[in-house]
């Protein structure tokens, strides 16, 4: 079960963006193919984008999903 403490950073995160990716590894060293693409397409498209690496953190990466 994730924490509030954790779910209200997701919130915060994307309230404060226009667009948040949360992807496995970091725009310069994409850890799967999905993540990989995603950054490819945000960066041709010129968009501005804060990204987290869901990798680094278990509780993010099981809070995007609650």
């Amino acid at each position: 079960m994730t924490d509030q403490a954790t779910l209200d950073a997701i919130d915060k995160a994307v309230k404060a963006n226009d667009v948040v990716l949360f992807m496995k590894g970091t725009p310069t060293f994409p850890q799967c193919g999905f993540s990989s693409v995603v950054v490819q397409v945000l960066d041709y498209l010129g968009v501005d984008y804060v990204s987290t690496n869901v990798l680094e953190d278990q509780a993010v990466r099981e809070g995007i999903k609650a």
